[in-house]
């Protein structure tokens, strides 16, 4: 019965953690001198003004979530990189070259829309 182990292993581990947490609170050193200072962020030196009304641009967003896509991709092209004379050697070359160059179609296709939409200006 692999789900019975399963189960098992689930409420051990939940149990576990359970029992850890509460005694990490038991026998854990505590707090005894609160100051309010000790609870304000700090960034060089400079004391922090928090304001209502901060506003972060949304162009911060979407440069990491395209550095991060483009980056990924790049990262998928490795591994094939890689194996790819073991495909030639084992009679798929082709198969695997033609997937590569649908991806990097795809990759070039999402360049030049990302391009086209201006999503990398900053005016």
């Amino acid at each position: 019965m692999p789900l019975g182990g399963v189960l098992f292993i689930t409420v051990f581990i939940a149990l576990f953690g359970a029992f850890l947490l509460w005694f990490a609170a038991k026998v854990g050193a505590k707090p005894t001198y609160r100051d309010p200072v000790k609870f304000e962020p700090y960034e060089c030196g400079i004391p922090s003004v928090e304001k209502k009304d901060t506003k972060i641009n949304v162009k911060f967003y979407l440069t990491a979530i395209l550095f991060i896509l483009f980056d990924i991709e790049i990262i998928f092209m490795y591994p094939w990189a890689t194996t790819f004379r073991d495909s030639i050697a084992t009679g798929n070359g082709a198969f695997v070259f033609g997937s590569m160059l649908i991806f990097l179609a795809i990759f070039i296709f999402g360049l030049f829309w990302e391009i086209k939409s201006k999503a990398l200006e900053w005016d």
